[in-house]
């Protein structure tokens, strides 16, 4: 199969494409050096006070059957991103292989342009909403053992259950059993109902936004009870790990912080004119 870096024949300039990692708050041509993917060179393309990141590329997405290829070219745009945030401090991200193509009548950088002006309004109040905040990640883990045991020693129906079934014969016990093990599933579903409605409700006071992501499967004993984008603002970060210190001090629990990174779960720029 063909990859994007196998072809050899170069574009003209109506043909090529331009390659669009994201819409940085910076209204001046410059040129970020060869940290595109595959080393390409990365500079900007400015219009009325922002600019577009991005690199020359062939009217064509990027796709490959090596996997590591496909991996290395997102690590590549998110460095980028990345990069670029730090640079001019706000930046709208683009999803990788988001791709300007150029045509007859017009070129990749005109139709870019167009987009430019065309989404202009909406591009600068994106911008503005994201000024001095980022986006970080929260996952809550339980470990399902020790919150059982704990369940198992407070919840009242499980213990009278266990009481009873002590004193059972062994075939009335196994029944016993069977109930109580529907009883403790009942009850964990009630406790990670409430840890997540607690934990949200002290997170929620920090952020500007928030987003609930799918769980992920962790393992049997350990499992994700909670997985939340944060939109914040850089000055309440340090209150919130002191929130999340707290959290993460509840028995059987256990927390991962992940950032600060770019937006990109909140301020999606419009859809360009081609996406790869």
């Amino acid at each position: 199969m063909q990859t994007h870096t196998d072809r050899k024949d170069e574009p003209t300039v109506l043909t090529q494409g331009l390659y669009l990692y994201c819409i940085a708050n910076g209204g001046q041509e410059a040129n970020l050096g060869k940290i595109g993917i595959d080393e390409n060179e990365v500079y900007i393309i400015p219009y009325k006070g922002i600019g577009a990141v991005v690199h020359t590329c062939l009217p064509e997405p990027y796709k490959s059957e090596n996997t590591e290829m496909v991996t290395e070219w997102v690590l590549a745009h998110q460095k980028v991103v990345e990069t670029a945030l730090e640079k001019f401090g706000i930046v709208l991200p683009l999803s990788f292989d988001t791709i300007v193509k150029g045509g007859e009548p017009l070129s990749a950088e005109q139709n870019l342009m167009k987009w430019l002006k065309e989404n202009y309004e909406d591009l600068k109040a994106k911008i503005e909403k994201l000024r001095d905040k980022v986006e970080v990640g929260i996952q809550v883990f339980w470990n399902l053992t020790i919150i059982a045991q704990d369940l198992a020693e407070t919840n009242q129906e499980i213990r009278k259950l266990k009481e009873e079934m002590e004193e059972k014969s062994p075939g009335m016990a196994y029944f016993y059993r069977q109930k109580m093990e529907q009883a403790l599933r009942k009850a964990l579903d009630e406790k990670a109902d409430a840890f997540f409605k607690e934990f949200y409700g002290r997170i929620r006071r920090y952020a500007d936004d928030l987003r609930v992501e799918k769980t992920k499967k962790v393992d049997k004993s350990k499992q994700m009870l909670m997985n939340l984008s944060v939109l914040i603002h850089k000055d309440k970060i340090r209150s919130l790990g002191e929130e999340l210190a707290k959290i993460k001090e509840f028995r059987g629990l256990d927390l991962r912080f992940t950032g600060p990174w770019p937006p990109y779960s909140f301020v999606a720029p419009p859809d360009p004119i081609i996406k790869g």
